[in-house]
């Protein structure tokens, strides 16, 4: 049976994260504060799967940007899987977009890494215990563009798919790198470019870089 996340000492938690300095930074974080909390580590999303498959954890921290499967997708296989897990998306995205899209997938809360690691804390506490967490600032853009205050971006259009294709793109990847990194034909990620041109009305790569570079999309692999 999967431990109780109420015995604070019995909390076993899954970082889930492609960069290993990363990994050991919230490692002595989270083992440092004192409350026996159990950290172990997984490099990518499959890596995540396999692990919990042997395993029972109580919270799931998931970085976004992860090559091959992406933070969204995991997120979305670990709801469906392991409907008891608490997903703390940890990532450096601070747009209102990613933190909407991560909690359709089933997350139950979202971090950004530039936070003090009291926060971080303070976020896996509350998820675990049961509740949602979000920073203050993130959560007031996010109703904002939810009552309309505030305009959604051009690429919230875009389904998660796409925005993971756009992000590779930016980051400078080829077409052929990407088909293999997400098992898909190249003619499939052509045409997810094509899809993504046309919802942006992009008239050229170039420009869809640009719009890119603009946008804060660039950084590290996936987000699907």
């Amino acid at each position: 049976m999967r431990p109780s996340v109420d015995e604070a000492a019995a909390l076993r938690i899954l970082i889930v994260d492609d960069h290993a300095i990363v990994r050991e930074g919230l490692v002595r974080i989270l083992e440092g504060i004192g409350r026996g909390w159990q950290v172990a580590e997984a490099a990518s999303g499959l890596q995540a799967l396999e692990w919990l498959r042997r395993h029972d954890a109580g919270v799931a921290i998931v970085d976004l940007s992860m090559p091959g499967m992406g933070g969204l997708e995991l997120i979305r296989r670990l709801h469906g899987e392991f409907p008891a897990l608490r997903v703390l998306v940890l990532s450096m995205h601070a747009e209102e977009q990613y933190a909407m899209r991560a909690f359709q997938a089933g997350a139950h809360g979202y971090v950004t890494k530039d936070r003090a690691p009291a926060e971080l804390v303070n976020a896996v506490t509350k998820v675990a215990g049961g509740g949602a967490y979000v920073t203050t600032s993130l959560a007031e853009r996010m109703i904002g563009q939810l009552n309309g205050a505030q305009s959604a971006p051009r690429h919230a259009a875009l389904s998660n798919r796409e925005i993971d294709v756009l992000r590779r793109l930016c980051a400078g990847q080829r077409l052929s790198d990407i088909a293999t990194e997400l098992h898909l034909s190249i003619k499939t990620v052509s045409t997810h470019k094509r899809h993504i041109q046309d919802k942006l009305g992009l008239a050229s790569t170039a420009a869809l870089i640009r719009y890119g570079l603009e946008e804060g999309l660039v950084g590290g692999g996936s987000a699907s």
